[in-house]
Parts: C-alpha cells; structure tokens; sequence
C-alpha cells in the first residue's frame, strides 16, 4: 500500500483543500490580528521604556528662579560652577534663553514673555553612581543657589516605568490568551473533522494505515489553514500598525514617539504566523492521536 503520508490529491480529499474553507482559518485569522497587536503594543512599550530610561533616569534640571536678573545670573554662575568641581556629572548644558521661548511661547504669546522673568534652566546628565547621591548633588547646589530648584526626572519617571511594565505583562497575557484560544480552535476543528471522516477513518484503517499516517493527513491540512489565516491576521495587524505609526508622528511628542518597534521587534511579529501553525500542527497530531487511541 503507498504510504499515506503523501500529498496526492486523493488523499487530501480528507479535508476541506480551500484555504477558505470552514470558519477555522478566517477564526485564526482574527486571533493573530489580536495576537499581533498585543505583541506590538508589548514590545514598543518595552522600546518606550529602555529610551525613556536612558534619556531621563540619570538627568536632572536644576531651575533658578530668582526676579532680579543680576542675581539671578550670579546664582547661574555659582551652580555651573559648583556643577564642574563635583564629581559624577558627565555632561551639563544651560538651556539658551531663545529656546525657552520657542517653548512657552505656544502657551503664553509673544506679550507674556516679555513681561515674566525666565528662569535659568540647567540640564546635568550624572553617572550611575552618582545618581545614587544626588541628594549630595542637590545640597551642594543649593547651598551656592538659594532659588535653586532641582527636579529629579526619576522620581516622576518611576510612576510611569510602573504603569509600562504593568502594560507589557498585559500585552504578554494577551497574547498567551489568544495562542490558548487559537489551540483550542484547532483542537474543536480536529474533532469535527474526525466525527465528519468517521467512516473513511475505519476504511484507512481496515486498509493497514497506522494512527500516524492518518494523523498526518489532518496536522497537513490545519498548518496550512493555520498559516493561511495567521498571514492574513499578521497583514492586517501590520496595516493597522503603520497606521498607528503615522498618526503618532504627526503627535510630534516625544513621550508618545518613544513608543516605537525596532526591527527586532517585527522579526519577532512576523514569526508570530509562523510559531502559530506549529503551535496548531502539534494540537491537531496530539489531539487526532487522542482520539484514534479511544475509537480502537
């Protein structure tokens, strides 16, 4: 008897050939879409986190505010200063006073400006180690400024490395949520077509074809469906993604810009369909396996 493993068109009338055919593919299809954007949003929050952090855990931004001018200026002096003799400050730059403007005149005009005193901001980038004492920093600073503020953009920016990374294990539970779903999908399609080729199934066997080679018949036809449906899930996430990559450039915001996919990370999404029909193909083996075992 030829091996039933093959793909003749005679054996392949087992199942369904339309990659269209029964709802399984296109439900598949839905399940990688969901899967696909839970994945993206995981892995650009997790991007958003890492360029986020690197930007602003070690920075700080000393203000001066202080109405005379003169004085004002002086207490600038004394901070850049102070800022060049302590050690672990790795970069320190004074926000120039057109750039300031650029930035308020959105919210306050070109009247108000002239009439408000702008405060001295200084950016200072700090070593690892010395961010672990920046309360030193920060008492050296205001000990030769006395209008000195300093804000520490780690201590708002831990609320939100929180918010991210409760984000990113809801984005992992969905889309282990969705692989189960998609399992049991091709679990429920498996038995209906073993209840729907009953018959055929004790003719193979009379035949001496083996639980194997019959299950080879079935895992064939679901990886195939399987990979059908999660390209196309995986073509209409990927639109939607672009989409959504578009609408957050014209934001123009840096906070939402940072949430962005690296290549690696659509490495990893198109493997998606992929890891799918294997995840599908071994379902369908252990479940058909199963169920030959219980009707012999």
């Amino acid at each position: 008897m030829r091996r039933l493993g093959t793909t003749s068109a005679a054996e392949r009338r087992l199942l369904p050939e339309g990659r269209a055919a029964g709802p399984m593919p296109w439900v598949i299809a839905i399940m990688m879409f969901l899967m696909v954007l839970a994945a993206a949003g995981g892995l650009g929050l997790s991007q958003s986190a890492r360029t986020l952090s690197a930007d602003l855990s070690d920075r700080i931004t000393i203000q001066i505010v202080e109405a005379d001018r003169d004085a004002r200026e002086q207490q600038a002096r004394a901070v850049l200063a102070e800022l060049d003799r302590l050690a672990g400050v790795r970069a320190v730059r004074r926000v120039g006073g057109e750039e300031m403007r650029a930035l308020l005149e959105p919210w306050l005009g070109r009247s108000g400006l002239e009439q408000l005193p702008l405060p001295v901001l200084i950016d200072v980038d700090l070593t690892s180690a010395a961010r672990r004492q920046v309360s030193a920093i920060e008492a050296a600073i205001t000990d030769v400024a006395p209008a000195a503020r300093i804000d520490d953009h780690a201590q708002w920016f831990a609320p939100l490395a929180g918010l991210i990374a409760s984000l990113r294990w809801l984005a992992l539970a969905l889309v282990l949520m969705m692989a189960a779903a998609t399992a049991f999908t091709v679990v429920l399609a498996a038995r209906a077509a073993l209840n729907t080729h009953r018959a055929t199934i004790d003719v193979m066997h009379l035949l001496g074809a083996t639980d194997i080679q019959i299950a080879r018949l079935f895992q064939r036809r679901i990886a195939l469906d399987a990979l059908f449906g999660g390209f196309v899930g995986l073509s209409g996430a990927a639109l939607v993604i672009l989409l959504l990559a578009q609408r957050i450039t014209d934001v123009g915001s840096d906070l939402v810009g940072s949430v962005a996919l690296p290549p690696s990370a659509w490495g990893m999404l198109v493997a998606l369909p992929l890891i799918g029909a294997l995840l599908a193909t071994l379902a369908a083996r252990l479940t058909v396996l199963n169920a030959l075992r219980r009707i012999l």
